[in-house]
C-alpha cells in the first residue's frame, strides 16, 4: 500500500510523524439520482477543507452503489468508503472482508409503503405481491423489521419480485447471500418497471428508500401510512431507532497503517456536519426550498431533542442493535456480535 499523505499538525497530535507521499487517501461515495446525505456532508467537508484541518489529504471518487464502492474497497483503488450499512456488517460477520467503520452519518424513517388502496393496514401485507428494488438493501430490512416488530407482520407469506423503480431491469447487481431466508423471490423480468405493475396491479405494494417518480399522480395508489409523519415521529417516540442506511467504513489494512485517520475522519465529518445544520437555522437565508422550514425545524427539536443525525456508539446503540437483529433473523448474518467490533475506537 502506498504511504499516503498527512499534514503536520494532525501527525504532531498522534505523537507521531508518518512519511509524506504524494498519493492521498482515496474515499469512494456513492451516488443515485439525487446525493444522499453523507454524500452532502463529505463533499462539504472537501469544499471547506476540513479534512486537511483535520490532518488528512482526502480525494473524493464517485460511484453509482454500494457494490462499485466494495469493489473498489476490495482493489485497493479506495482506502474507505459510504456504503450501505447492512452490507458491511454481513461483509465483516462473514469474514468475507476486513473493515473498520467511523461513523453512521445517513438516517432516515423509511416508511415508504406505497400500496393499492385496498390495503389499508400493515397486516394487509401478508400474503401479497411486493415489489423492492433489492430485497437485501437496508431500507427494506428496514421496514420488515419494523413493521413485524411494530404490527405483527407476517412476511413469510409474502411474494417478492425485485427490480427498479422507475424503468425496467433490475436495481443495481442482485445477489443473495447463502443462508438468507426468504421463500418466494422473483426477479421483474417483464419490460415494465415497479411501479408500472403497482399501478397494473401486478403487484400489490412497494417498498422503496426513494419515492417513484409518479407517485401521487393517480388515486388507485397511496401510501400504506396516510399520515406518514406522524407515524413515524410516534416510532421513533416510543423505540428511540432512528434507522440508519449508509456508514463510512475503512479498509482494515488503510486502518492499521495509520490509525489516526478514524479520528481525522471522524472530526472532519462532525464540523462538516454541524455547520451544515447551523446554517438551516439561518433565517434571513433558507438553504432549502421549503417554505415552512422553520415549522418544520422547531417539530424536529420537540422530537429529537438533539441533533438527529448524531455520530458515534453508544447515541446509536439501540439503532445498530435493532439492524444486527433484524439481519440475524433473515439468516443475512450468523450469529450478532457486539457493535464496537464494527467501530474503530476513537
Amino acid at each position: 500500500m502506498k504511504r499516503r499523505t498527512f499534514l503536520a499538525g494532525a501527525a504532531a497530535a498522534a505523537g507521531t510523524v508518518p512519511a509524506r507521499a504524494a498519493a492521498p487517501f482515496r474515499l469512494i461515495i456513492t451516488e443515485t439520482e439525487t446525493p444522499l446525505v453523507p454524500n452532502s456532508v463529505q463533499e462539504f467537508a472537501q469544499t471547506l477543507g476540513y479534512y486537511k484541518r483535520a490532518g488528512v489529504d482526502v480525494e473524493l471518487v464517485r460511484v453509482q452503489q454500494t457494490p462499485s464502492a466494495i469493489a473498489a474497497l476490495r482493489s485497493g483503488q479506495g482506502d474507505m468508503a459510504n456504503i450501505a450499512i447492512a452490507t458491511a456488517v454481513e461483509l465483516v460477520a462473514r469474514n468475507q472482508m476486513a473493515l473498520k467503520a467511523v461513523l453512521s452519518p445517513d438516517k432516515t424513517l423509511p416508511f415508504l409503503v406505497a400500496a393499492k388502496k385496498t390495503l389499508a393496514r400493515p397486516k394487509d401485507l401478508e400474503g401479497k405481491r411486493i415489489g423492492v428494488p433489492l430485497y437485501t438493501m437496508s431500507a427494506a430490512l428496514w421496514l420488515r423489521g419494523m413493521l413485524t416488530d411494530e404490527y405483527g407482520v407476517d412476511f413469510g407469506t409474502v411474494r417478492w419480485l425485485q427490480g427498479a423503480i422507475d424503468h425496467a431491469g433490475t436495481h443495481g447487481t442482485p445477489t443473495l447471500p447463502p443462508g438468507i431466508r426468504v421463500a418466494n423471490l422473483e426477479q421483474n423480468a417483464s419490460d415494465r418497471s415497479l411501479w408500472e405493475l403497482l399501478i397494473a396491479g401486478e403487484i400489490d405494494a412497494l417498498m422503496s428508500a426513494v419515492i417513484p417518480h409518479e407517485f401521487g399522480t393517480t388515486d388507485a395508489v397511496g401510501r400504506l401510512f396516510e399520515d406518514f409523519a406522524a407515524e413515524e415521529q410516534r416510532y421513533y417516540r416510543k423505540t428511540r431507532i432512528f434507522p440508519i442506511m449508509h456508514m463510512v467504513a475503512l479498509r482494515r489494512a488503510s486502518y492499521e497503517e495509520h490509525p489516526f485517520i478514524a479520528r481525522s475522519l471522524y472530526d472532519a465529518l462532525e464540523r462538516s456536519k454541524q455547520l451544515a445544520r447551523e446554517a438551516l437555522y439561518e433565517p434571513g437565508a433558507p438553504r432549502v426550498m421549503l417554505p415552512f422550514l422553520p415549522a418544520y425545524l422547531e417539530e424536529t427539536k420537540r422530537v429529537f431533542g438533539g441533533d438527529p443525525w448524531v455520530y458515534g456508539i453508544e447515541p446509536n446503540r439501540r439503532t445498530l442493535e435493532a439492524q444486527q437483529e433484524y439481519l440475524y433473523r433473515e439468516g443475512l448474518i450468523a450469529k450478532r456480535f457486539p457493535v464496537e467490533e464494527l467501530f474503530a475506537p476513537l
